[in-house]
């Protein structure tokens, strides 16, 4: 039996063993041969060589089937493999990335309704025909045009049959002479005042002041009227064009003051509607502010009407323009108030944020969420307080593959 110590075979031949490497691989059949140890030692020589290939087969194992670890470029934006996001900080300038921690906090319950934009109706008004006529527009009947209370708009001229016409003339002639008999009788009973009683006169004068009323009133069914604005405010909407032919009632021209407007919205619990108190609308271009007003006590179509007053008007919006009110109730929840571009929608519709989670890495997170006002959300589920959460430019980091 052959006795083979550490000092001889782990010693130098180990050493030796571990400096032949060809290709990354311990050659040790071509150690044996060069140190002399396949003469000395025969069959144990055998033996470490066999050895020597179950130690070292692991470089030939077909490895195709794992799963590779994610490669992290320096300067690219790229998926990792549990589906977060690796972006450089160079990128995350450009974009524009901006974070907020989240702070979880009682917030006030807000009740969605679906309204549109009126004119104020102490600020606005209608013009309309009183009789049926042909129009004659005034030069300051301008949309858009700024106008006073009480400008002429139009005038109208009413409509009137040639038989009609001829029985008026005749009347108006009648009255004519009535009223010049009447002015010589009062002027002879004057010269004979202290003679003629002093009712008679009186009489005489009241006569002739009756005739005169209805020249007047006859005359007035014939001539034209003019049509004035009833407040101040911009011309909103002109309904006529010139020489048109209106009926009565027919509304001609509105006027609104584009400073005082309110917004009209339906509320389809009435018990809500009395606890409602500051509101907001997002229009195109930026927010409004709404101040509570108050809510009728009759349905329409089946909702009860609720009016708010626009406070802050620095967006244009045209009345009639319809819009999504949300309006702070009584009730009050918990939660993380985010802007709204802080939410984005997966391939499935389901909402998530992006969540800062290292210097150049962002995770997606799914959460639950309620309105706040027209410009903030209230993540309800899915966060909590100290993470930090993109609120800018989140869709750009959903769109990196």
């Amino acid at each position: 039996m052959i006795d083979v110590n550490h000092a001889t075979v782990g010693g130098p031949l180990a050493a030796r063993c571990a400096g032949g490497r060809k290709g990354g691989t311990p050659n040790l059949a071509a150690m044996f041969h060069k140190s002399g140890a396949a003469a000395r030692f025969g069959p144990l020589a055998a033996l470490l060589l066999g050895f020597s290939g179950l130690v070292f087969a692991h470089g030939g194992e077909d490895h195709s089937h794992d799963a590779p670890a994610p490669l992290v470029s320096g300067d690219t934006p790229s998926r990792l493999a549990d589906g977060s996001v690796f972006l450089p900080k160079a990128t995350q300038r450009q974009l524009g990335l901006r974070t907020q921690l989240a702070q979880v906090a009682a917030h006030a319950a807000t009740l969605e309704l679906n309204g549109r934009v009126i004119a104020d109706p102490q600020a606005g008004g209608k013009v309309q025909a009183t009789q049926s006529g042909r129009v004659e527009l005034s030069p300051k009947a301008v949309l858009g045009r700024r106008v006073a209370r009480g400008e002429v708009l139009a005038t109208l001229h009413p409509l009137v049959g040639g038989l009609e016409r001829g029985g008026q003339q005749a009347q108006l002639a009648e009255l004519a002479a009535q009223i010049e008999a009447g002015e010589r009788r009062v002027a002879r009973l004057e010269q004979l005042e202290g003679i003629v009683p002093a009712r008679e006169i009186e009489v005489a004068r009241i006569e002739l002041q009756g005739l005169r009323a209805r020249r007047a009133a006859l005359g007035g069914s014939l001539g034209a009227e003019s049509l004035r604005a009833p407040v101040a405010g911009v011309v909103a909407a002109v309904n006529v064009v010139a020489g048109q032919v209106v009926e009565a009632r027919e509304t001609l021209f509105e006027i609104v003051d584009p400073n005082r407007l309110a917004v009209e919205a339906l509320a389809y619990d009435p018990g809500l509607a009395a606890g409602l108190g500051e509101a907001s609308a997002a229009v195109p271009g930026g927010e409004l502010k709404l101040a509570y007003l108050g809510a009728g006590q009759v349905l329409r179509e089946g909702a009860l009407p609720v009016l708010f007053r626009i406070v802050a008007n620095k967006v244009p919006v045209a009345v009639g323009q319809p819009l999504k009110v949300l309006a702070r109730t009584r009730a009050s929840r918990e939660g993380v108030a985010v802007p709204s571009d802080a939410l984005i929608r997966d391939a499935g519709g389901n909402a998530q944020v992006w969540l800062h989670v290292g210097a150049e890495r962002f995770l997606p997170r799914a959460v639950k969420t309620a309105p706040l006002d027209a410009t903030s959300l209230l993540v309800l589920e899915g966060l909590a307080a100290g993470e930090r959460v993109v609120v800018t430019s989140a869709g750009a980091l959903a769109r990196v593959r």
